[in-house]
């Protein structure tokens, strides 16, 4: 037997045209990275700034107050709306929200970078300095001299609750998409994949969710870690977007281990 449950929210959220945005591929411990410049990988959601509004990276218009905004330049920004670590749901919980209301005064907007300026990232992100403010934060960047460097890094993040690590050419100028120019270094790899099926539990999860099926990249994987109590006796519909984390790809491309971390929402798609 199948399970499935959910429930359905339907909001009206303002939309614009999806940003072109730069996106990270995987850092591997053999890569050169020498000379580069490293920074903690913020786990928020990501936005941009046009000038005049925050969008989220699926073209979403946040409904930000203007006090929030109020001291942002009128040239592009990209960056994470944040408040700590550990906070993601709250975070998520305040950028959803359809009236603009004082939770906004938790965040942050981080900025790691400056769309469409001249010259290398720390060139491009010196620009936002005059108009630095207790809102608008600039994402600290540390050099990298050897491997060892990003691991010691790494692992300062982790203890501290961090997500991970975020790996970036100082000179490279400013483009959209993936390259090697940019990187994110984890303890473990994450994706997406959508739900095509609920499945039944037994034994100490009987009456549950036991387990899902999801199309990942066009094949079918199943989770059945990860999940709470709560979430087994509630479980996501299928057609929801998850994101879940592995360790890595068997022969044939599957992802090995794979544990379900959350839902997915339009508005915190990851780098």
């Amino acid at each position: 037997m199948k399970i499935v449950i959910g429930v359905i929210y339907f909001c009206v959220f303002l939309s614009a045209k999806a940003p072109q945005l730069f996106l990270l591929k995987t850092y591997q411990k053999d890569m050169n990275v020498s000379g580069w410049v490293m920074s903690e990988k913020l786990d928020g959601v990501r936005a941009f700034w046009d000038g005049k509004r925050l969008i989220s990276r699926s073209g979403r218009i946040f409904n930000a107050p203007t006090s929030f905004t109020q001291d942002f330049p009128s040239f592009s920004l990209d960056g994470e709306l944040w408040t700590s670590r550990g906070d993601f749901e709250n975070i998520v919980s305040i950028v959803n929200t359809q009236s603009t209301n004082e939770r906004w005064d938790e965040l942050t907007y981080n900025v790691f970078e400056v769309p469409h300026q001249k010259g290398g990232l720390l060139k491009r992100l010196s620009k936002i300095k005059p108009f630095l403010s207790s809102k608008l934060k600039l994402i600290t960047q540390h050099e990298v001299y050897t491997r060892e460097d990003v691991q010691v890094y790494l692992k300062d993040v982790i203890k501290e609750g961090g997500e991970g690590v975020v790996l970036r050419n100082p000179k490279q100028s400013y483009y959209v998409g993936r390259t090697k120019q940019a990187l994110k270094y984890k303890l473990f790899d994450d994706a997406e994949c959508r739900i095509v099926s609920v499945l039944s539990g037994s034994g100490k999860y009987k009456a549950m969710m036991g387990a899902i099926k999801c199309d990942y990249q066009g094949k079918l994987i199943k989770i059945g870690s990860g999940f709470t109590d709560e979430e087994r006796k509630h479980p996501p519909s299928v057609g929801t977007l998850i994101s879940f984390k592995y360790y890595g790809l068997t022969r044939l491309g599957n992802p090995k281990y794979p544990v379900f971390l959350r839902v997915r929402l339009d508005t915190e798609l990851s780098l």
